[in-house]
């Protein structure tokens, strides 16, 4: 069987466990099978922009769907979201993968959304997405790999969408925060790495405010982000008010 981590590029530096690996065009989705959605999303963002040239960004056309990947007792369908009060949030965004109209449709996947609240999704969420492929636009920057992931906490009460009306009859749970490592190579093959959490809810402040340290959001995930990175080269960066995340 082929190995995932040695043909998928954005899973160069390693990935956390999950149920099952779902390998698009474009990017990598770890799911779970408990929670009904993703564990993480892994992407590169400069990646396809190095393969396809002067091509024009495609038109969102908002295909949401099923994952038939996925076995039919452990994934989400539209009947779960509608009239539920929250998006369909992306992990990997929509314009991050704009060239071509299989790599945006791919994003529309189920496998690829989590509930979120509205103006979390439409406000300091796509604040972040902006912000990240901004970062990438920096010409000292190779490659940027983004993780998503959402989080449970422990000891909180985990809410639902979804009832028997649906026809798949499946609950979906309803994450209580969001994470988003953003780890960049620079063209000396420096690494350079960012860990942000968010809670799922209206937001206001600087995204620099939401910055954490990368070893306590793997406590919160269950297990390593990017593990194939030799230990002691690999540091957060520092708090500071910049380009990218004031």
């Amino acid at each position: 069987m082929n190995d995932p981590f040695q043909m998928q590029p954005e899973l160069r530096y390693g990935a956390p466990v999950c149920d099952q690996i779902l390998t698009n065009r474009f990017f990598s989705i770890g799911y779970s099978w408990h929670h009904r959605q993703a564990k993480w999303t892994l992407e590169i963002i400069s990646q396809e922009s190095m393969m396809v040239h002067d091509l024009p960004e495609v038109e969102r056309k908002d295909y949401f769907r099923a994952d038939l990947r996925v076995p039919r007792r452990f994934r989400a369908g539209l009947g779960a979201y509608e009239g539920s009060g929250f998006d369909r949030g992306h992990l990997v965004a929509s314009a991050d993968k704009d060239l071509l109209h299989i790599q945006n449709s791919e994003t529309f996947l189920l496998s690829n959304m989590s509930p979120q609240v509205p103006s979390f999704n439409r406000g300091v969420w796509k604040r972040l997405e902006k912000a990240v492929r901004t970062l990438d636009q920096d010409p000292d920057i190779f490659e940027t790999y983004v993780l998503t992931a959402p989080v449970f906490y422990f000891g909180k009460i985990i809410e639902t969408i979804g009832d028997d009306s649906d026809a798949s009859g499946i609950d979906i749970p309803i994450p209580h925060a969001f994470v988003k490592s953003v780890l960049t190579e620079n063209k000396r093959g420096q690494l350079s790495l960012w860990t942000f959490k968010l809670d799922n809810q209206a937001l206001d402040g600087d995204l620099e405010d939401y910055l954490v340290v990368t070893y306590d959001a793997e406590q919160l995930i269950g297990g390593r982000f990017w593990d194939r990175v030799a230990g002691g080269d690999l540091h957060d960066q520092k708090k500071s008010k910049g380009r990218f995340w004031s």
